[in-house]
């Protein structure tokens, strides 16, 4: 039994963990971290993170980067392992964040879908196979229409996995708008489409000389993240100090 602190538990993605962990014999919420109190839980929930002296083996993180710096203290402090889901950090939280990881265990991710990091690595072998052959790579990404940032986070990761077996050699292009000029041969477009209520979308596109190979990854609900971040957890339980990724949970699989 994997037994979790659930940061941000009265968020969205709080509450569908929150949901999932009851049905799981391997996960149990021992205690939640929020600032709101709107929500009645069948854990004891803290409003400040440093008041919270329930033991646990994993926290889980779905809130707010405001809130990252203190939960990066609690969890070297207290030799908890973390499970970090917010997006969003400033350059000195993504540093802070490695420094952390050198004193206890920290997974990562862009993105916590098991489908989406299965999709990075098959990405890199198409990218060694196909642009070679002149293939042009193009991203496209939706999400709802309250998301913020463009792209997304899981856009550049995705990205950076062509980018990282071709030896770093692309450009990104984010807005064809801006310029009238030929496509570069060397560059990978990345689009965002901002609408609705869509949860999730990622087309990669490999576009060649009378064939088109297409890579896609849709999320129907925040259940996908929900559970990639449960799997992290139970992952992470126990691991030394050090900085982890979904990749490194579907490795163990």
């Amino acid at each position: 039994m994997t037994k979790v602190i659930m940061h941000g538990c009265n968020g969205k993605m709080g509450q569908v963990i929150t949901a999932l962990c009851r049905e799981d014999a391997d996960l149990e919420i021992v205690a939640g971290i929020d600032i709101s109190d709107h929500i009645k839980n069948d854990y004891p929930v803290f409003q400040n993170i440093a008041d919270c002296d329930v033991e646990a083996d994993v926290i889980i993180d779905f809130a707010s980067a405001r809130a990252v710096d203190a939960l990066l203290a609690y969890s070297v402090d207290r030799q908890i392992p973390l499970v970090l889901c917010t997006t969003g950090l400033s350059e000195e939280q993504n540093e802070a964040v490695k420094e952390a990881s050198a004193k206890v265990a920290v997974l990562k991710s862009a993105n916590m879908s098991l489908g989406i990091n299965m999709l990075l690595d098959l990405l890199q072998k198409a990218a060694r196979i196909l642009a070679p052959a002149g293939f042009d790579m193009e991203i496209v990404e939706k999400h709802h229409n309250q998301k913020v940032d463009a792209p997304s986070g899981t856009a550049l990761a995705l990205a950076d996995s062509l980018n990282e077996a071709l030896d770093n050699a692309y450009t990104y292009q984010y807005d064809r708008t801006r310029e009238r000029r030929k496509r570069d041969k060397m560059e990978i477009g990345i689009q965002a489409v901002r609408g609705g209520t869509i949860v999730g979308e990622h087309e990669v596109i490999f576009a060649g000389t009378d064939e088109v190979i297409t890579f896609q990854h849709t999320a129907y609900s925040k259940s996908v993240f929900a559970k990639g971040a449960m799997e992290a957890a139970k992952f992470l339980k126990g691991k030394p100090a050090g900085y982890y990724d979904m990749r490194d949970v579907i490795d163990a699989r």
